[in-house]
C-alpha cells in the first residue's frame, strides 16, 4: 500500500518496515506467521530492488581508458617517456618492459582465491521451453492398432506353416522307413543309415530330429542289435495296443553329433 513512499530516495519507510517485521519475527510460533514473514520478505526484496535501480550514481561508472592508464602505470611504463622513444623498441614484447606482465599476475593473484566460475564462450543458451508439436492422437492409435492386429495373425501363419511343413517330412519319413522294412522284413535298418546324409550334415541333424517325432508318438522304435549299434523299425499296427500299453516305459535320450562324427 506505501510503496511509492517507500521507493522515495528521501524516505526510510523500508528500513523502518524491516526492523518492524524483525521484531515481530521474534513471537512468531505458527506457519501461518511465518509463511506471512516470507512474503513479506519477498516484497521487501522487490522494494529495495526497485529503490536501487532509481539511484543514480557515477561511482559504478567504468572508465576503460582510466583502467588501462592506471594498469600501464603500475607494469613500470612512464607514458610521456614513451611518447618521446616511441619508435624504438627494446624488447620483443613491444614498449612494455621485461617482467611486466609477471607484475601484474602477482598482484591480481593476491584477489582470485577461488577456481574461475564457469562460462559460456557463445552465451547462455536459451531457457525457452520448445513449442510442443501438435501431436494427431487418432491417427496413432489406428495404425498402431492395425499394427498389432495384423503381426499376430501374420505370425501364427509363420508357425502354422512351419508345422505343417514339419508333418509332412515325419510323414515322408514314416512311409520311407515302412517301404525298406516291408521289402526285406529280415534285415534290421541300421539307425545311423537312415538319418546320415553323406552330402550334408545339416540334413542329417534334420533327419535325426524328424525321427525323433516317430519315437515319440510310437509310430517306430530303437533298439539295438548284437553289435550294440542302434537299429530302427517301424511299429505295425497289429504291435500298437502293446506299445501304447508300454507308452509309459519310453525313454528319451539326448545324442551329441558333431561333423568330425559325421565325417
Amino acid at each position: 500500500e506505501n510503496r511509492e513512499a517507500m521507493l522515495n530516495s528521501k524516505s526510510n519507510r523500508l528500513t523502518e518496515a524491516l526492523e518492524e517485521a524483525n521484531r515481530l519475527f521474534d513471537r512468531v510460533c505458527h506457519a501461518r506467521e511465518a509463511a506471512l514473514d516470507a512474503q513479506f520478505l519477498v516484497i521487501a526484496s522487490n522494494i529495495g530492488k526497485e529503490k536501487a535501480n532509481e539511484l543514480h550514481s557515477e561511482m559504478s561508472a567504468f572508465d576503460s581508458t582510466a583502467f588501462a592508464e592506471d594498469l600501464l602505470t603500475f607494469m613500470g611504463i612512464n607514458r610521456t617517456e614513451m611518447e618521446e622513444t616511441d619508435d624504438s623498441e627494446d624488447g620483443p614484447g613491444g614498449f612494455l618492459p621485461s617482467g611486466a606482465w609477471q607484475t601484474m599476475g602477482e598482484e591480481a593473484s593476491k584477489y582470485f582465491r577461488r577456481a574461475p566460475t564457469f562460462h559460456y564462450m557463445m552465451g547462455s543458451f536459451k531457457s525457452e521451453p520448445p513449442v510442443p508439436k501438435q501431436r494427431i492422437e487418432r491417427q496413432k492409435k489406428a495404425s498402431r492398432g492395425k499394427a498389432e492386429r495384423a503381426m499376430p495373425a501374420q505370425l501364427k501363419k509363420m508357425e502354422e506353416s512351419h508345422q505343417e511343413a514339419t508333418e509332412k517330412e515325419v510323414e515322408r519319413i514314416l512311409r520311407i522307413l515302412q517301404t525298406h522294412s516291408e521289402n526285406d522284413p529280415d534285415t534290421p535298418i541300421s539307425f545311423f543309415d537312415f538319418v546320415i546324409d553323406p552330402n550334408s550334415f545339416a540334413r542329417t541333424v534334420e533327419n535325426v530330429f524328424h525321427v525323433s517325432f516317430l519315437t515319440r508318438d510310437g509310430l517306430a522304435k530303437i533298439r539295438l542289435d548284437e553289435d550294440e549299434l542302434p537299429i530302427i523299425e517301424p511299429i505295425k499296427p497289429s504291435e500298437g495296443g502293446e506299445e501304447d500299453s508300454r507308452a509309459g516305459a519310453r525313454n528319451q535320450v539326448v545324442i551329441s553329433l558333431d561333423q568330425k562324427e559325421w565325417k
